[in-house]
């Protein structure tokens, strides 16, 4: 199936062709969608996981091993990149594609939940939001118009909108308070776009906290303002994954089906195979890269503690079935040597397994829903897990 956003690029296209960006919706099955988004700097197959290079960087992984991995788009960070090195200076020395030598897509987001978790003595009006930098205490005034401003900088092929993500819980007058201001920001943001260089995508966020009604609304709003995507912001915030769940089922019936539903933030293997079953098409984490720093590794038998004295004396690897050389060819016991001794090079291969890892899900649910048999891949999936590590022999 194909919308008609855009024309999809043929061979021989070149990437200064591509005047529009474009969202192809391949299959469903169920609400699970395959699909695949066109940028300037290339395909991204959907259901797609971005690997977090907050400040130009996945952590602890180079970008050519990160492709490795099967990532095809990665995302970054407008506030941190606007505190240091600054986007002025990021576009001088040639875009972020050229400034992080990864010339495969970049999604940016605005900024807007790290002003409000990061960010010292932050005031929030309607112009915008005014906070003193975590790194410096310098005073900091980011606007609807700065924030596109700043991606437009850094040269992101998917650029979002400043929004205000309230925290959860809240008062249902303190989340319809964030969900109307962060409207009228995305109209803003809209307008300032307009001068954006052609291919260069524009999402809104959903915003409404826990509250169905708030949900509905900001989501039938941004609807109306046509954006090219659509993302659902201030989730995975500490909520259950009940209350995750509740508002994607809600939000994503009413977001059209010829643009790409981007979940913020989000999650554990788990929490990306409920969404995809409920219409998400896009996902970002640090998850992966943090647990891997920290020991922790993800498999298809479930999470693997590595910091475990059971892997002392163990030779076999993660998984030798793992397409992934780090999984495959280093033992468990030299993981745990290598964690235990705080080692770089355990933080190192373990962000790489789990990076893998995620790409591996992803290209499978990709798969299963083109098969028609997505509901059975979550299953075999889940009780993979459920199953848990294989003890040593």
């Amino acid at each position: 199936m194909d919308f008609g956003l855009a024309a999809v690029r043929r061979p021989g296209m070149t990437r200064a062709m591509i005047d529009s960006f474009s969202f192809r919706l391949l299959s469903t099955d169920g609400a699970a969608r395959r699909g695949e988004c066109v940028t300037p700097h290339g395909r991204v197959q959907t259901p797609a996981f971005m690997p977090v290079g907050t400040q130009a960087t996945v952590k602890a992984v180079a970008p050519e091993e990160v492709a490795k991995t099967g990532a095809e788009i990665v995302l970054a960070n407008t506030y941190h990149l606007m505190l240091r090195p600054g986007p002025e200076r990021v576009a001088a020395l040639g875009g972020l594609h050229k400034f992080m030598n990864w010339p495969a897509p970049i999604l940016t987001d605005s900024g807007g939940f790290q002003v409000m978790s990061l960010s010292q003595l932050r005031k929030v009006d309607e112009q915008a939001v005014t906070f003193r930098s975590h790194v410096d205490g310098a005073t900091y005034v980011l606007s609807p118009e700065r924030a596109i401003e700043i991606q437009l900088l850094l040269g992101a092929d998917i650029i979002m909108q400043l929004d205000e993500c309230v925290r959860l819980p809240a008062s249902r007058a303190e989340i319809e308070r964030g969900m109307l201001l962060s409207l009228r920001w995305a109209e803003r943001c809209k307008r300032a776009f307009e001068s954006a260089p052609a291919g260069r995508a524009l999402f809104g966020i959903v915003q409404g906290g826990d509250d169905p009604a708030q949900r509905m609304a900001s989501a039938r709003a941004l609807v109306g303002m046509d954006f090219q995507g659509y993302a659902i912001g201030g989730l995975a915030v500490g909520e259950p994954q009940e209350t995750m769940l509740a508002m994607i089922e809600t939000t994503a019936p009413v977001l059209p089906a010829d643009r790409p539903r981007y979940l913020m933030g989000v999650g554990t293997p788990d929490d990306l195979l409920q969404a995809v079953a409920r219409g998400i098409d896009m996902f970002d984490c640090v998850m992966p890269t943090r647990n891997g720093r920290h020991g922790l590794a993800f498999t298809r038998f479930g999470p693997v503690n590595l910091r475990n004295a059971r892997h002392a004396d163990d030779p076999r690897p993660l998984d030798e079935e793992s397409d992934c050389p780090a999984a495959r060819d280093y033992s468990r016991a030299y993981l745990h040597h290598l964690v235990k001794a705080n080692e770089t090079l355990g933080a190192i291969l373990l962000s790489v397994v789990n990076l893998a890892y995620y790409q591996t899900l992803m290209r499978g649910m990709r798969e299963a829903i083109g098969a028609g048999r997505f509901s059975a891949f979550s299953a075999a999936t889940r009780q993979g897990w459920e199953r848990g590590d294989i003890p040593p022999r």
